[in-house]
Formats: C-alpha cells, sequence, structure tokens
C-alpha cells in the first residue's frame, strides 16, 4: 500500500507548547493524484507542510515521502519535490529571469548546461516571459505567486507540495495555474495542494483532506466525500403544493420548492408522485457539495468565491 503514496503520515503530531497545532494525523496521499488539502486559518494545514519539507520537525510521528522516512531522507527526496509554501520571497532588485537562475544553481543537483533553457520553459509556462527582465519588487502579489510556481517547474518532480497556489491571482490566472497543475498529472507527478478556494479543489482535486483545529476529519477521493450524509432529490413539478404533501408523506425533510433531503429511495419517491397524480417533469438526485461536507465537518464557513 505505501509504495502507491506519494505521501504517508502516522500519528503526525505537532505541538508549540501545550497547544497541538497538528494532532495524531493519518494522510494518505495516492501516486499520480491531486491531492486537496482544506481547513480554515488555524487548522494546521501549513503547519502540516512545514513538517512534510523538513521545515520543522514533528513532535512525534512518521513520514514517508515517495516511499522513503522523512526526515532522515531528505537530502535524496527534496530534489523529486517542488514546493511553494506561504508565499515565496524574492531578492527584490534583481529580475524575475536573475531570481530563477539563482534559486536554480543553489541546487546543486541541477545542470548548468541548461539552466537558462529551463528557466525561460518554467517563465513561460507561467505566463511571466513578458515580465522576465523587471525586477521583482515591481511584481504584483499575483506575479510573485507565479514565479513562486516557475521555480518549482525549474526541474522534472515527481511530488509538488503547494500552498495557496493561486493567491493573489485574477480570474484568468488562476484557470492558467489549474491548467499547469492538471498538466503535472499528465507528466505522472502528484501534486498536494492546500487551498481556501473550494470552487477551484471541487473543479481540480481527485481526493481531499480536511482539517479541523489540529485533526483530519475526513480524506479520500472527492466524490465519496460528497456521498456521504443523504443526498437531495430535486423534483421538477407545476404541481409543487402537491408534491410538497407527498415528499413530506414519505418523511423527507424539505427544502426549497418541491426539494428534499433524501432518506428513502428515489424510486419510491417517483411511484409516490405518480400514484399522488403529481406531473413530474424531472427527478434528479444530488449529492452534497464539497462546502456543505465542509461545514458539516468543522462547523464553520468557508470563502468559496476567492
Amino acid at each position: 500500500m505505501s509504495a502507491e503514496l506519494a505521501i504517508r503520515t502516522e500519528g503526525l503530531t505537532k505541538r508549540f507548547g501545550h497547544q497541538r497545532a497538528v494532532d495524531s494525523i493519518d494522510l494518505a496521499v495516492p501516486r499520480g493524484s491531486v491531492f486537496g488539502f482544506l481547513g480554515p486559518n488555524g487548522s494546521g494545514k501549513t503547519t502540516t507542510i512545514r513538517m512534510l519539507l523538513g521545515l520543522v520537525s514533528a513532535t512525534s510521528g512518521d513520514i514517508r515521502m515517495l516511499g522513503e522516512s522523512m526526515p532522515g531522507a531528505l537530502a535524496s527526496v527534496l530534489p523529486h519535490v517542488g514546493a511553494l509554501v506561504e508565499g515565496p520571497a524574492f531578492y527584490p532588485f534583481l529580475s524575475g529571469r536573475s531570481n530563477l537562475h539563482r534559486l536554480d544553481s543553489a541546487d546543486r543537483h541541477s545542470v548548468s548546461a541548461t539552466r537558462g533553457s529551463r528557466v525561460d520553459a518554467a517563465l513561460d509556462r507561467v505566463g511571466l516571459s513578458a515580465a522576465a527582465d523587471k525586477k521583482a519588487h515591481a511584481y504584483s502579489l499575483g506575479m510573485k505567486q507565479r514565479l513562486g510556481l516557475a521555480g518549482a517547474l525549474l526541474a522534472r518532480r515527481e511530488l509538488f507540495i503547494l500552498d495557496e497556489p493561486t493567491n493573489g491571482l485574477d480570474p484568468q490566472g488562476t484557470r492558467e495555474v489549474r491548467g499547469i497543475i492538471r498538466s503535472l498529472t499528465d507528466d505522472g507527478a502528484t501534486v498536494f495542494v492546500s487551498s481556501h478556494l473550494l470552487t477551484e479543489i471541487e473543479q481540480l482535486c481527485s481526493h481531499v483532506a480536511i482539517m479541523s483545529a489540529g485533526r483530519l476529519v475526513a480524506q479520500g477521493p472527492i466524490d465519496e466525500l460528497r456521498r456521504v450524509g443523504n443526498p437531495r432529490v430535486v423534483v421538477r413539478t407545476p404541481d409543487t403544493a402537491e408534491a410538497r404533501r407527498v415528499l413530506a408523506s414519505l418523511g423527507l425533510t424539505l427544502g426549497e420548492a418541491a426539494s428534499a433531503e433524501l432518506t428513502v429511495p428515489s424510486e419510491q419517491v417517483t411511484a409516490a408522485l405518480v400514484a399522488a397524480g403529481v406531473r413530474v417533469r424531472g427527478l434528479t438526485v444530488e449529492g452534497q457539495t464539497l462546502e456543505e461536507r465542509f461545514v458539516a465537518l468543522t462547523g464553520e464557513g468557508f470563502d468559496v468565491a476567492g
């Protein structure tokens, strides 16, 4: 099983004094997945990412990345990991291109002969070719995010760990980053992405983990998480009042118009409506949205618009 996982943690814990920022979490990130890491502010997401990358030490628990035990194998594993964490920092009076050259030259595994072409390719991939020679201090927040992502793309990686990669980007930039992330998995990489944009996670990710107050409250394929809990049946009919009476008689929790939380088979709902003479123009069963699952699991709202 562990060979099929890009990241696995067991009992991973981080305490700051008496506070448990991360409380005994067991992550399982499948290879080749786009894995969304969700949670409100202060839930432990960034602390977890910093432990994965060896930026802070775990208080207890085990980490395996790309099949190797961490942090013991940091030197051999990190060259295969591209990361963007907590907003990238750059030399403000160097150009974007020069910053990437300096970043790449600090990697003892990089090939200097191909540095120029790889830097240019990374800048082009994130849409910064036209601003490559502009000083980094003149970059907007979104441009800095793009430059940080370009830094993660300088070499071929097996795993990408991205903390809020669309932070500060306009809608077009967000779509472009979404396309870049999809292309990474097309190349066989795994992407572990922390985000506060639920709509982005729903469109992008195959798997999701949800954190709340330092604990892992759910994880798994995104479609499975949506199926947990009562689905919703939506009835399209001109006979709204009669449809509502029939749904109520079946013990369904009614929502707006003739919709309800489904606790009986949809076939039984359809039969009861038809038997009562309700004209049914359509009946669909919808799973919970990721936002609804998030609120149910954490009791907190979430910024879904960005």
